[in-house]
């Protein structure tokens, strides 16, 4: 059997946004156009990563998001409003927003597998920076017709260290060399241009890479930014907690203790190719997706090593477990998402444990409600069923259980109902492999 105690009495730190996804809602609000906007509204997403969207002509396609396709002809006047197509952009952060959704916005460009054009190093490091600066300020500060929107990260590129089998780099051209460069030329620049901005980057595609040869040491050269990002994609919890703990000694290196960690790519992957991926796929749009999710995040929020999570990808495509790209019927991991949501309103995490593959977090609103999101996974599909034990303390009164359950037959649904009038006391759940439960509680007296 296994045995997990909760103590709701024991703060540890507050909720964290690990349930931030890349990309917004299939649909808008003030256009009318449905797709999966009211479904995505209620998961209450905190934050959506907008890189890769203009793969998807539902929010602007080639017009959209990439630093090259807003401003079309690097030659022109960055000055100019006329140099910059800012519309099919403006309507999918707004959307965004109209979803609930702050936008985190990716300077830089999309992934190019094939023909390359807007991975290029830019042929002048202090005009891009410049570039970047006025489509911030329309975003943020009204310039050229714009708005005065909270966005407050943005992320200079993406995966600059990404290789590919054949030895190709589908997002960027120039040697590592030049990208620390580019990368410390455009950091200085916009961080001194909006001291209060969240900037930073690169969104490296892992940190076993050369990080040395791609970033410099920030501090010295006088630059604190903001937040550190990389991306991670696996199938061992065990390796993505080592992750983790890497990320935040590369943040503490090259950018300085007061730099956040973001992990905005993730996603089960047990291979790349052949077989492995087609299971990868076919498990990310199931249960096993949704099971590895909810314990992605439960290990971010209790490890204290991260400051956000953000899944790959909420975006109509292969790789999205939330939503059927036919209909946009939500799928497994969308409940998974959702649940969070339910520890950030309540806002506070307390002690709690994981072990034998179940993993936990807890969280109170320090006013007599609390949750505890927990999940059973294991890469063997093969796993038996697990007894766990639940010991809870810490609420000092009369309290109500509601366990929600996520398995094959059960979408998040409420499976049972318990009043325990002690301080301490236990539960019991059965729960076969990939099974995942929210379990709410709330003091009546």
């Amino acid at each position: 059997m296994t045995e997990l105690s909760f103590d709701f009495s024991k703060e540890i730190r507050p909720i964290k946004p690990m349930n931030a996804v890349n990309n917004g809602p299939a649909g808008s609000k003030v256009r009318g156009v449905k797709g999966n906007f009211a479904d995505y509204e209620a998961a209450r997403i905190p934050y959506a990563r907008n890189h890769d969207a203009s793969f998807f002509s539902g929010y602007g396609g080639e017009h959209t998001v990439d630093v090259h396709r807003i401003f079309k002809d690097f030659d022109a006047d960055e000055n100019d409003p006329e140099s910059y197509v800012f519309g099919p952009t403006d309507q999918y952060v707004l959307d965004t927003f109209s979803a609930g959704t702050k936008v985190y916005y990716r300077l830089g460009a999309a992934i190019e597998h094939g023909h390359k054009y807007g991975t290029y190093p830019p042929k002048d490091y202090l005009k891009w920076a410049k570039i970047c600066e006025h489509i911030i300020r329309h975003y943020t500060e009204g310039w050229a017709n714009g708005y005065e929107l909270d966005i407050e990260y943005w992320e200079i590129w993406n995966e600059p260290d990404c290789r590919n089998g054949d030895g190709s780099y589908p997002c960027w051209q120039g040697t590592f060399e030049d990208f620390r460069d580019f990368f410390l030329v455009s950091a200085k620049y916009l961080k001194e241009t909006f001291p209060n901005l969240k900037i930073g980057g690169p969104a490296m595609a892992s940190v076993w890479s050369p990080v040395d040869r791609l970033m410099p040491k920030f501090p010295e050269h006088g630059v604190y930014l903001d937040f550190y990002s990389y991306h991670w994609y696996g199938n061992d919890v065990k390796m993505f907690i080592q992750t983790l703990e890497r990320g935040r000694k590369q943040a503490d290196e090259y950018f300085g203790k007061q730099a956040e960690t973001i992990l905005n790519e993730y996603n089960y992957i047990r291979g790349w190719s052949g077989d492995d991926w087609t299971y990868s796929l076919n498990s990310e749009r199931g249960l096993k997706g949704a099971s590895f999710n909810a314990s992605l995040m439960a290990v971010s929020q209790t490890s204290g090593l991260l400051d956000m999570l953000m899944y790959y990808d909420a975006r109509p495509c292969g790789m999205n477990g939330m939503f059927n790209q036919v209909g946009y019927t939500k799928l497994k991991t969308y409940y998974t998402i959702s649940a969070f949501s339910t520890l950030n309103e309540l806002g506070t995490e307390v002690a709690s444990e994981s072990a034998d593959d179940v993993y936990s977090v807890a969280a109170t609103d320090k006013n007599g409600k609390g949750a505890v999101l927990l999940s059973y996974y294991n890469e063997d599909d093969n796993s038996p069923e697990k007894t766990v034990k639940l010991s809870f303390k810490g609420f000092g009164k009369k309290v109500k259980a509601e366990y929600y359950l996520l398995d094959e037959g059960h979408d998040m649904e409420l499976m049972r109902e318990e009043i325990f009038t002690a301080d301490e006391f236990a539960a019991y759940v059965k729960m076969p492999l990939f099974t995942t439960y929210l379990i709410k509680f709330e003091i009546t007296e």
